[in-house]
Formats: structure tokens, sequence, C-alpha cells
């Protein structure tokens, strides 16, 4: 068994790297593996929806990986990746090579124009919004072993992360507590799910008092204030303050709901067996504290269905309200 077979990693995942996205793949495995193919080829045998097969093998005739014979209906032949492989990946060390060696002076850049005064070691006070979400994505990028973090509005990023599967991919523990009302943004418990599904550990708080991200229980980014307009925020680099905000996500994690690992419909349980995995979806939204119309719309249901299900999970678990609810759902261990 091979090293890779043996971790469960994929031998070809790095293609990425290289700029060979997964579907550009397998049309290079399909060339390889024929020697010769059409355009018309790939659309037929190479399972792939809506994607531009002609501009997938002209990426990879770019990158030197395969040849097209002339004239307009050219064939494209694979070239010995022993070969073309090598060649592209010291391409790709080269570039990175300059990469690093530019880091340097772009970081003397970023001082330049990074005015954040510094008031007491380790200490860094901020109100640019541009360095408040840099800062956020260099903790993202240097942590190693743990990210906590508190996500509430006002945002200074985008919505949709892209480095955070990234770092869920290096093994890193990524927690985080959403406050309810991140979940009036339509689209939020869509994106919840897509990042638990990619490994984060979420729970849902009925209020936060500020925004947080700590990585690996050494450097913490918080919120000082939440102005829209004029977001401040402080770094804390060690020592006991980041100790304290530490243990206030503890406390705060430990009181909020987990959010369940599917919102799915299908497979419930019926009422005599427990929980089903609309019931856990259900009791997470409903003890976040979310409005009734925020939670029909993410779980995709009516208000009137919404409100006919929360019945008659209350009437199961013999409940008088949504807390009695949290409560006894607490306490058979269906969240």
């Amino acid at each position: 068994m091979t090293a890779e077979a043996g971790s469960g990693v994929d031998p070809d995942s790095g293609f990425g790297a290289v700029g060979i996205d997964d579907d550009t793949r397998l049309v290079y495995r399909y060339v390889l593996a024929q020697g010769t193919v059409r355009v018309d080829d790939v659309v037929r045998d190479v399972p792939l929806e809506g994607t531009d097969a002609s501009g997938m093998l002209a990426r990879l005739r770019a990158a030197g990986l395969i040849n097209r014979t002339s004239g307009g209906e050219g064939e494209y032949t694979a070239v010995d990746p022993r070969i073309a492989l090598r060649a592209l990946t010291e391409r790709t060390e080269t570039h990175l090579d300059r990469i690093r060696a530019s880091i340097p002076d772009l970081a003397d850049l970023f001082e330049q124009t990074a005015d954040a005064g510094e008031s007491a070691a380790g200490v860094h006070v901020i109100d640019d919004p541009a360095l408040i979400g840099a800062w956020y994505t260099r903790l993202e990028h240097e942590v190693t072993a743990e990210f906590m973090a508190f996500d509430r509005p006002p945002y200074v990023l985008a919505g949709e992360n892209p480095v955070e599967p990234l770092v869920l991919e290096r093994g890193v523990l990524w927690r985080a507590v959403y406050a309810a009302e991140v979940l009036d943004r339509p689209g939020a418990w869509a994106e919840m799910r897509y990042a638990a599904s990619k490994g984060e550990r979420a729970r849902i708080a009925r209020t936060l008092p500020t925004k947080l991200a700590i990585a690996d229980r050494r450097t913490a980014l918080v919120s000082s204030t939440l102005d829209p307009h004029r977001p401040t925020a402080i770094v804390v680099e060690g020592g006991p303050l980041v100790d304290l905000l530490c243990a206030a996500f503890e406390a705060v994690w430990a009181d909020s709901i987990e959010v369940p690992e599917s919102d799915s419909l299908e497979g419930a349980a019926p009422p005599d067996r427990g929980p089903g995995k609309d019931d856990r979806a259900l009791l997470a939204l409903l003890g976040s504290g979310a409005k009734d119309e925020t939670i029909a719309r993410e779980l995709g249901l009516s208000e009137r269905t919404l409100r006919r299900r929360s019945a008659d999970l209350l009437r199961r678990l013999g409940a008088a309200n949504r807390f009695q609810a949290g409560a006894q759902a607490v306490r058979r261990g269906w969240i």
C-alpha cells in the first residue's frame, strides 16, 4: 500500500497548485488514457456538467501537458507526463521562489500603509476596515491547530470565506459561534451548512457581545466598536488578555446551541424514535432566537408548516415554549 493510500490522500489532489482544477484533471487523465482525442470525444465520454471541454483542453495545452495537431479538426495528443509534469512543477517552483523573494519588500510596503498605532506591547488598535480584514485573514493563514470565532454583524469582509476551507484541510479545529441575527441575512444558513460540511464546528447564540477571532490561543482580534461606518478592532498577541478572551469564548460556546450536521428532511425519525435530522435543525434555529420567517426561509418551509412542525415538536417534548423545548432536548440528548 502506498503512503498516499494509507493516509487517505488523493495522489491527484495537488493539481490545483499548478492551476488544474478537478474537471480539467479528469480531462487530462482521459487524454492520457486515450492517447489522441477530439473535443467531441471529451464531451461524449467525460462526465462534465456545463463545462467548456474545449477551454480545458486549451488550458492543458498551454500548460504543456498535451499537444494539438494542425487543421480545423485538430486532435489533442498526450505528452509524456514524466517530462511534461516535471517541467510544469519546476516552472511553478520558480514562480513560488519569486513570490517568496518579494515578501520582504511587500511587507515593508504593507507596514508603511498599516497605520496601526501600537498602544502597548503586543496590543494594536486598528481603525481601518481593510486592515481589520487583513488581520483576520492573517490569523487564518498563520493558525496551525485551533481557530475560535464569534460571528456577528457588521462585516468588513464579504460573506463567503474562501480561506476557511483551506485552513480546515490542514486539520485545524475551527469552532465558530454565530449570533442569531446572522440568520436574518438570506443565505446565511446555507453558508453555515457549507462550512460545516468542510469540517467547521458551529453553534448559535441568542446574542454576542462582540466579534472575535483567536488563533492557536496566542493571537486574538476583537472588535472594540460595532459601528459599521467606523469599525475599530484590537489585536492582542499573547498574555493574560488572550487567556481571558479564550475563557469568554468557552463560556459562550458551552451555553450555545449546536448547529446539526444536516438539515435535510430525508430520513427523519418517527416521533416515537427520538429526533430526526429535521428536528435537530429546527431545535437549533428555534433555540437561537431567530424569527419564524427567518427559520422558515432557511429550512425551505412555509411559515404555516413551520408553526405546525414547531407545535408538534413542543408536544413531543412536553414543552410549553421554546425555552422548555431546548431544555428538554438537552436533557434527552437530542442536541
